[in-house]
C-alpha cells in the first residue's frame, strides 16, 4: 500500500469574543474553553477547502488567559416557539461566552485515499493529477491564502456574530 506524507498546518485565531457550545448546558448555553475538533476543522476550512484532502485537527494551545461573559442577544431564528414565531416576538438568549480569546490552532493534512481519488469530481481529478503531492500543494496554497487573509468562506469563532479579529500564520521554530 502506498503511504502519503502528511503535513502540518497551523495558525493562530483571535478576536473579542467566542462561543464554544457546550451541548450539555441547555438553553442558557456555556462555552468550553477552547474550540472543538469540529470547530478547528471548520476554521481551517474556511481558509481553503480540498477534495484531494483530510484535515485532521491534533492540537489547541489557549494563547490569553480565559475570561467567561454573561452575553445577552434576541433571538428571532426558527428555533422559537410557533405561537411566538406566529406573533414575531423574539426571546432573549442567554449565554456564558469568551472573551479577548487567542488560539494556536495545529492539524495534519492528509492526502485522501484512491478509492475516494476516483469518486472526486472530475475538476479535482485534473487538479490532483497535475501535482506530484495533493498535501504538499495545499499546505503552500493554504500558508498563502493565511498570509493574504484570504478564505473559502468567512471563518468564525463559534458563533457567526463572532468574527475573527485576526488570523496569521504561525511561524516554525
Amino acid at each position: 500500500m502506498f503511504h502519503h506524507k502528511s503535513y502540518e498546518i497551523k495558525m493562530e485565531i483571535s478576536g473579542p469574543a467566542a462561543m464554544w457550545t457546550r451541548p450539555d448546558t441547555g438553553d442558557c448555553p456555556v462555552s468550553y474553553p477552547a474550540p472543538t475538533y469540529s470547530a478547528v476543522k471548520g476554521i481551517f476550512e474556511s481558509i481553503l477547502w480540498g477534495p484531494a484532502i483530510l484535515i485532521v485537527p491534533r492540537r489547541v494551545e489557549i494563547c490569553a488567559p480565559i475570561k467567561y461573559h454573561n452575553y445577552h442577544t434576541n433571538y428571532g431564528g426558527p428555533l422559537r416557539k410557533s405561537k411566538v414565531t406566529a406573533s414575531g416576538g423574539q426571546f432573549q438568549l442567554l449565554a456564558t461566552v469568551l472573551l479577548d480569546v487567542c488560539y494556536r490552532l495545529y492539524a495534519e493534512i492528509i492526502p485522501v485515499s484512491n478509492d475516494v481519488r476516483k469518486k472526486m469530481p472530475d475538476k479535482a481529478q485534473l487538479w490532483e493529477s497535475k501535482t506530484t503531492s495533493p498535501g504538499h500543494a495545499y499546505k503552500d496554497i493554504f500558508v498563502r491564502r493565511l498570509r493574504r487573509g484570504q478564505s473559502f468562506t468567512i471563518p468564525f469563532l463559534g458563533w457567526k456574530e463572532f468574527e475573527l479579529e485576526v488570523m496569521r500564520d504561525v511561524a516554525d521554530n
